[in-house]
């Protein structure tokens, strides 16, 4: 679609074109004549959306901040699924996750060799266990998505390796990210970082769009790839999520259809935030 340089600009900014988006998308049109993928218009978020995205990732970021120090030796994760329900009811949000494609809970619970996708149940935490928590918030219709590791009592050398390496890996993919430059950079940051310290990255799933909807595209590939898949554009929100195990990357589902394990028992790590695409690199919107 063409825009008049008198008409208000398609982001909702208010500005006229010629005074908005007309120079970016002269830069996109070249990007497209050069062969690269440019992401449609409606995954660039307005500012109005990216304000109602920002007020769910702050509540995202806060139900994490309330698990820190309840998080610990004897509590179940069906608890831990709990107070995720009723921190978020208690401040007008919904969790995502609950009743999202028939998945039961309200948040991932994903314990020692499961990947992702946890299903909280009343298994207790013990000394030595390692556990991610995804939390997946809806806010007045637009949503966010942040995890963390919780570590229970004293964890091996390797468990406590592997949690660090995840989570530099999430902030190596973080700051690879840069404007009018392929989506691909992510994972070719992350992989090898992951490989020098002796691990591996989960290749079945990755980041993903969030805002307006729970999954959105693009998919965001954690590991090295030639394909550059799409350019990056100031205004696109997605997870950056990379899932580090200490073995193999290999993945099997369970038979519930969501708990995802390691295939040779090893341990998983996982460190998540959403992020919005700037003029000069990535926002963290959950930090």
């Amino acid at each position: 679609m063409i825009f008049s340089r008198n008409k208000l600009c398609w982001c909702g900014s208010g500005k006229k074109y010629k005074h908005c988006h007309i120079d970016k998308d002269s830069i996109i049109s070249r990007l497209k004549r050069k062969g690269y993928l440019v992401p449609p218009r409606y995954l660039i978020k307005t500012r109005e959306q990216i304000a109602g995205i920002r007020k769910s990732a702050v509540l995202t970021k806060n139900i994490l901040d309330m698990l820190d120090g309840k998080i610990k030796e004897g509590i179940t994760t069906n608890q831990i699924d709990g107070w995720v329900y009723q921190y978020t009811i208690q401040n007008g949000g919904y969790p995502a996750p609950l009743n999202y494609k028939k998945y039961p809970k309200s948040t991932c619970t994903s314990l020692n060799n499961v990947i992702c996708h946890g299903i909280p149940d009343e298994t207790v935490l013990r000394e030595g266990d390692i556990v991610n928590v995804d939390i997946s918030t809806i806010l007045d219709g637009y949503f966010s998505d942040a995890s963390r590791m919780f570590t229970i009592g004293t964890i091996t050398e390797t468990a406590q390796q592997l949690v660090d390496c995840a989570r530099e890996c999430l902030y190596i993919g973080v700051n690879s990210v840069k404007p009018y430059q392929p989506i691909n950079n992510i994972g070719n940051a992350i992989e090898p970082y992951a490989k020098a310290a002796g691990f591996s990255v989960v290749r079945d799933f990755g980041g993903h769009g969030i805002g307006l909807k729970f999954q959105e595209d693009p998919f965001v590939h954690h590991y090295q790839s030639p394909a550059k898949g799409v350019i990056l554009l100031p205004g696109m929100v997605f997870t950056i999520e990379p899932m580090i195990n200490q073995g193999s990357y290999r993945c099997k589902i369970l038979n519930d259809g969501w708990t995802t394990i390691t295939t040779d028992g090893g341990l998983s790590a996982q460190w998540e935030h959403t992020v919005l695409v700037t003029e000069t690199g990535a926002e963290i919107l959950t930090s």
